[in-house]
């Protein structure tokens, strides 16, 4: 295969635009291509539109290099890497328009020996559906003269621009030499290890990583409403549990959100419904916690009255980023408005300038300042562990009603305990 210079990357998202910038800063020419006129434009204007930190240095660096450009339309490259959204259908199994509408674009611009990258995370096969469509589109062409691969993500939003160069990486080909190529690619800014395996293997793995971690925050979620019911602090229950050399238990919180712990789980159990049991309890325990967040809330209301101002802090997915994707905050913040309208909900996300369009059709909800909302609350209710809300000072939340999903003011704390003696002779140590 020719030496790789150009490169497209379709889909300027929260992976797309990392792994344009990175290959970009390490000397390819890039064309990012993305749906969004105002995508586009940002990237042009050496702007991120969206939250990720160090991400930004990277963008402008390499627009004013000249060695990253976006647009609307799907350019000639000697390869191609896909990122783009493979959402659920309402069945659990998977959406691969956004794959079949980037592999339409791409295939009347190949001339043959192109490499094409799927970086989205996909159920198993979804590379060879992918290769499928190119070549319904392009019947001249084969896997011969084409080098198709599945490279899936692996970073956590936040961390994206360490983890693009600290993490290893899965490369999946339909052929060997496809998934050299695509090692070779990666080789450019990846300095850990480079894995390689067929594609429908490394499809797997990726949802395999996501659907282990869906499992033990369910279990970690699970103890939060058991703890609750029997009146444990779970947070200092998971502290303690934790010092057993061999028990890692994470940590609960009022759902699961995010673009692949929330979905990959369910790509497996639509592969494999008879078997995949626990994963599929996993997300349904899950899915399951934002009701139960909600009802602790409508027990507030039940004291404070129907007609409280709750002031609801995150609706982010997961701490200091403005990724909603899946984001059980929404969830929770829609059902409060959906069912209590007699109450006001005050939103407060830190990393936004405007409420998400499913909130915005909401009379009772108004995004706030994070001061404001406590001032004004009778309920405080935590759903994300944004650095914002650490630093409230426990005068703030004097006299209201406080539930916290995440344990930043309700976590562990040192108890000076009196020593237990045993009045019976019948107690003895087990």
């Amino acid at each position: 295969m020719a030496e790789i210079k150009n490169v497209a990357v379709i889909g300027l998202g929260y992976i797309g635009l990392p792994t344009a910038a990175i290959l970009a800063a390490n000397g390819l020419n890039v064309q990012g291509v993305d749906v969004s006129q105002r995508t586009v434009d940002a990237v042009n204007a050496g702007q991120v539109p969206f939250v990720e930190p160090d991400l930004g240095a990277f963008v402008a660096g390499a627009v004013a290099q000249g060695t990253l450009y976006a647009s609307l339309e799907t350019p000639k490259a000697d390869a191609y890497i896909v990122a783009v959204p493979t959402p659920f259908n309402a069945d659990h199994t998977a959406d691969l328009s956004y794959i079949e509408a980037a592999a339409d674009k791409i295939a009347p611009q190949l001339r043959g020996d192109e490499l094409v990258i799927l970086e989205s995370t996909s159920p198993p096969g979804a590379t060879e559906h992918m290769a499928n469509r190119l070549l319904a589109g392009r019947p001249d062409l084969s896997l011969d003269t084409l080098k198709i691969a599945h490279c899936p993500e692996r970073v956590l939003p936040g961390r994206v621009m360490v983890e693009l160069v600290t993490n290893d990486r899965i490369v999946g080909g339909l052929t060997r030499e496809a998934a050299e190529a695509a090692r070779d690619l990666y080789a450019n800014f990846c300095d850990a290890e480079i894995l390689l395996t067929d594609a429908k293997t490394a499809e797997m793995a990726k949802l395999v990583e996501n659907s282990y971690r869906d499992v033990n925050i369910a279990f970690a979620n699970e103890l939060s409403v058991i703890s609750d019911k029997i009146g444990i602090n779970v947070w200092e229950l998971i502290k303690l549990a934790n010092h057993h050399p061999r028990v890692n238990i994470l940590q609960p919180g009022p759902g699961v959100g995010g673009h692949c712990i929330a979905v990959d789980p369910w790509f497996i159990v639509a592969a494999a419904p008879e078997e995949a049991q626990i994963i599929k309890q996993a997300r349904v325990t899950n899915d399951g916690k934002p009701n139960w967040v909600v009802r602790k809330i409508e027990a507030a209301l039940e004291k404070v009255g129907p007609a409280a101002t709750i002031a609801i802090l995150g609706l982010a997915f997961k701490a200091n980023i403005d990724d909603m994707r899946e984001s059980p905050a929404i969830g929770i913040t829609s059902k409060l408005a959906d069912e209590f309208g007699s109450a006001r909900l005050l939103a407060v996300e830190p990393h936004v300038d405007a409420l998400p369009k499913g909130l915005a059709t909401f009379d009772n909800v108004v995004l706030s300042d994070l001061e404001s909302a406590l001032e004004q609350a009778d309920v405080v209710l935590l759903l994300v562990d944004h650095d914002a809300f650490k630093s409230v000072l426990p005068s703030a939340l004097a006299g209201k009603h406080v539930v916290d999903t995440r344990g930043i003011w309700t976590g562990p704390t040192d108890i000076e305990l009196e020593p237990v003696v045993a009045e019976s002779s019948s107690l003895v140590a087990s």
